[in-house]
């Protein structure tokens, strides 16, 4: 087994015990990660099982080693899990909340039906408070389905047969399960948009349990209010920032934010969260290159393509200390992006993105039966489309608020790819804040913010396409294997080195031949491949286990900040 150096500190008593949510913060809750009963039944088995195989730590999923149990589930069966929680109703109302369920959840309390999702990547939860018992334990039964690349919906780099750049499969729950206590009437959800011309903030609000409500936002520097505003849900209430300080790599601050929901003068509900002041557009430099800005300043965009998996935990983390490693080392290492790569974190590996200053690119999931290497538009079945609009919806409102995201990536490399001009128009009108990276690849359909091709090593100049970025949205994927930090002894690269002087002799050539690129040919960004070596793929900068960087910092620091310069205001 090959293990991460934080796998040995996951107990049953202590995985993932921090609060999931960071952008909206409550005292009241519970968390429910820890043992869980478990049981793989036939898909037809319609009713809970009557006995269960044995335990799960959750939220791993049950093909990690990590969740005890390292088995797949196929498409034709049924993974059930099973706990009771001590849990005594009052006036309050009680929620229930997933991070993430792959792929189809119906949930149970007490015998009850709460409600069902469909979706691998987005959080939900249920309000329970009508499913419990007077008094005492509490029954939660989750009963999950899911086909991975045996159907169409979002899956990512999931299959059944691994290999090359397809992984294993995440089954069930994989993000912490939790309980909530609110109000009757209770802060829902929220929208933010910094608005850094007019030094605002502007905070729309939503509210469970009553049609309109009076809400109260208060912004803070430290210990120091220094703005209020008062108004009804659903209404877009406007902050004043005076002398804003802006959100950047190199100055990642962050405001505090308080939420209330009032009842008169009474406060009958809050949340804590906060924000970053920011603006990401395209313009042009003082050349006529058209580049991407942050805070109305050109800034290549150079970063790392991040898969996000493990090799003990899959899609899951060790700990929280494992999910902020990897952009801790990517920050160390000079580079000022992370591609999230068809997959989507758990909401405090955005968090962590925002305190330590990373430009996030986030893909959406790619999805469909045949995802090797499409040409283009092609078919998809009208249930297919609306799920994978659905779930792309899902990820914009989960993620907006975030203040390191700066652009979507719809479709990559043809990977179920359809209807482009119609799903990208679908992605601008979701969110016309940041950046659309309609198609990352070969499959370019003339539409979004910019032109994305991929060169293996590369580097390639993109065609120039009027009125768009022009975006090396891969390249490199220089390999090392490094032994005894393999998952397997057979591996697989793009290129493949022997020792680190010619892996990082052949990483030097790499810059050396984007630098023209970017300087004289109007390069606005370049994503190399990879962060980790992931399964049997062998070009990260570091080895799976995170336990061996391949080349030295200091050097490959200093190569990519040699980049930045290089673009003119």
């Amino acid at each position: 087994m090959l293990k991460t150096q934080w796998a040995d500190s996951v107990s049953a008593d202590n995985v993932h015990p921090e609060y999931p949510r960071p952008q909206m913060v409550r005292d009241s809750w519970q968390n429910l990660n820890g043992l869980w009963d478990y049981a793989i039944t036939a898909k037809t088995q319609e009713n809970a099982p009557e006995s269960y195989q044995g335990e799960i730590l959750v939220p791993f999923p049950i093909e990690s080693d990590l969740s005890g149990v390292a088995k797949g589930v196929s498409a034709s069966e049924l993974l059930w899990y099973r706990r009771t929680v001590e849990l005594q109703p009052s006036d309050n109302r009680v929620l229930l909340h997933f991070g993430a369920v792959d792929w189809d959840a119906t949930v149970y309390v007490n015998g009850t039906e709460v409600g069902s999702h469909r979706g691998c990547y987005d959080p939900f939860s249920f309000d329970i408070t009508d499913a419990l018992n007077d008094s005492g334990q509490q029954e939660i039964i989750v009963r999950v389905f899911d086909p991975t690349d045996d159907h169409t919906q979002p899956r990512g780099k999931q299959v059944n047969s691994q290999e090359g750049i397809w992984y294993t499969p995440t089954t069930g729950i994989w993000q912490t399960v939790w309980l909530e206590t609110v109000p009757q009437h209770y802060i829902s959800g929220f929208r933010i948009v910094p608005d850094i011309d007019n030094s605002t903030l502007k905070v729309t609000v939503q509210v469970a349990g009553a049609d309109s409500a009076g809400v109260k936002a208060v912004a803070s520097d430290g210990d120091t209010s220094i703005a209020e505003v008062s108004g009804s849900s659903g209404e877009t209430l406007t902050l004043n920032i005076p002398e804003a300080k802006l959100w950047s790599p190199e100055s990642p601050f962050l405001y505090d934010l308080k939420l209330s929901l009032l009842d008169g003068d009474a406060v009958v509900d809050s949340v804590d969260s906060y924000f970053g002041m920011r603006k990401i557009e395209m313009m042009r430099d003082s050349n006529g290159h058209l580049r991407i800005a942050l805070n109305g300043t050109p800034v290549f965009n150079y970063g790392l393509l991040d898969q996000g998996f493990w090799p003990d935990g899959l899609y899951t983390p060790p700990t929280d200390e494992a999910l902020y490693y990897d952009i801790e080392i990517t920050r160390q290492l000079g580079f000022n992006v992370i591609r999230k790569h068809v997959k989507v974190e758990p909401a405090r590996w955005y968090y962590h993105a925002d305190r330590m200053g990373i430009l996030v690119w986030q893909d959406m999931p790619s999805g469909d039966k045949n995802m090797k290497f499409g040409e283009g538009d092609m078919e998809r079945t009208p249930d297919a489309a609306a799920q994978f609009e659905l779930e792309y919806q899902r990820m914009v409102d989960y993620l907006y608020n975030y203040p390191s995201i700066v652009m979507w990536v719809v479709f990559n490399e043809g990977w179920g790819q359809y209807d482009t001009v119609r799903v990208t128009e679908f992605a601008q009108s979701l969110d016309d804040t940041r950046i659309i990276n309609s198609v990352t690849g070969w499959t370019d359909m003339g539409v979004g913010d910019v032109h994305d091709i991929h060169s293996y090593p590369g580097p390639e100049m993109p065609p120039e396409s009027p009125g768009r970025g022009l975006v090396l949205g891969e390249f490199g994927g220089l390999g090392l294997p490094v032994d005894g930090h393999m998952w397997k002894s057979d591996f697989w690269g793009y290129r493949a080195y022997d020792t680190v002087e010619e892996l990082t002799k052949a990483y030097r050539d790499l810059i050396e031949k984007l630098c023209p690129m970017i300087a004289d040919e109007g390069l606005c960004a370049a994503i190399y491949t990879q962060t980790t070596d992931v399964e049997t793929e062998a070009n990260g900068m570091m080895t799976y286990d995170r336990a061996v960087i391949k080349m030295d910092v200091d050097t490959v620091r200093e190569l990519n900040e040699s980049l930045y310069g290089l673009v003119t205001k």
